[in-house]
């Protein structure tokens, strides 16, 4: 039979018990534990495991603690790059919640997600936007998801085979897609995006494009300095959350005729191209826009946009399961912290 031991009982008013000092469970190594005749409810601390225990009347089972913490990047695929003169494809949509770092759109870093143990999240890694050519704008870029955090896909670049039409524009997106001449740029998302660059303002050759916004910049307009240099993407924001840092979601170069290309936005934004072809698509998992492509007539193409990316990060004696229909690195230990880079797909991930 236990034995309640204590060095003295004092009154308490009202219907409560009070401890002075911390309460000191019965320790057991594994072996004494498993010889006890217990009964659901009985509670030990475990000297072997070093864990308090509690037997739910058929095993022994830890008392652990059922909240996770998880810091998250949640990138969106970059936008594709317009054709015909085109602008160039915005970011993707940038959210972060590690270690102060910023958000895109200049804004702070978010709140950490407080999870809960064997509990099921969505994760959803967008696709990057293709470029297109003629009268088409570049695609927007898809949406990364993790549970109540949607990153928006980069916008498509404009394009210009005609003067003064709505494909001219840029597309709103993560970050804005840059504009074709006489066109409007492309409006970033609040907190995770900037705004495109516009191109030229008047129909005259070499009728270069405005630069993609990136995560951490406005693109470039173009013709800023007269040459009819088209404009360069915006720069993407550096993270630290997999212990180095990394830049990503910048904006794509806009194309021209003749002249000076724009440069993509450091991150993933690829270069604009002269009167040709872009095929300077955008790497896989930087959300980065592709560059838009000139074009002194032919219906060349721009570039697509990088597809986005979702990195957890999660302290070490957490576990995490990744579901079907996801794709994903090794869990990878940095420190105190663990972390995960989720590549592509739909499904959930748990914890334990």
């Amino acid at each position: 039979m236990s034995t309640l031991e204590t060095n003295s009982i004092g009154k308490y008013s009202g219907n409560n018990v009070s401890i002075d000092d911390a309460l000191n469970l019965k320790s057991y190594t594994t072996p004494q534990r498993d010889a006890l005749t217990s009964v659901a409810g009985d509670i030990i601390f475990n000297s072997t495991d070093g864990k308090p225990q509690y037997y739910d009347g058929s095993a022994w089972q830890d008392m652990v603690n059922l909240a996770v913490n998880v810091d998250y990047l949640v990138i969106a695929g970059g936008g594709g790059g317009g054709g015909s003169n085109g602008g160039g494809g915005g970011g993707g949509g940038y959210r972060n919640s590690y270690n102060s770092e910023a958000s895109g759109g200049g804004a702070s870093s978010e709140n950490v997600l407080i999870g809960q143990i064997n509990t099921n999240y969505t994760v959803t890694v967008g696709a990057g936007g293709t470029g297109n050519g003629g009268s088409n704008q570049g695609a927007d870029g898809s949406q990364s998801v993790f549970n109540a955090v949607t990153s928006t896909g980069g916008g498509g670049g404009g394009s210009a085979p005609a003067g003064g039409q709505s494909y001219n524009n840029g597309r709103t997106g993560g970050s804005g897609g840059g504009s074709a001449v006489t066109g409007s740029a492309g409006l970033g998302t609040t907190n995770q995006g900037f705004s495109g660059g516009a191109g030229r303002s008047a129909v005259t050759s070499p009728y270069p494009g405005g630069g993609g916004g990136g995560a951490g910049a406005v693109g470039e307009a173009a013709d800023v300095d007269g040459s009819g240099h088209a404009g360069d993407g915006g720069a993407g924001v550096a993270s630290t959350i997999t212990g180095s840092s990394v830049t990503r979601a910048g904006g794509g170069g806009g194309g021209a005729l003749s002249g000076t290309a724009g440069t993509g936005g450091s991150g993933g934004g690829t270069d604009g191209t002269i009167n040709s072809n872009n095929t300077n698509h955008a790497s896989a998992n930087t959300g980065g826009g592709g560059g838009g492509a000139g074009s002194s007539g032919p219906a060349y193409t721009g570039a697509n946009g990088g597809s986005g990316v979702v990195i957890l990060r999660y302290p070490n004696d957490k576990t995490i399961t990744v579901g079907a229909g996801l794709t994903a690195g090794s869990e990878t230990t940095d420190g105190s912290a663990k972390y995960i880079v989720i590549t592509a797909g739909t499904g959930n991930v748990s914890w334990s």
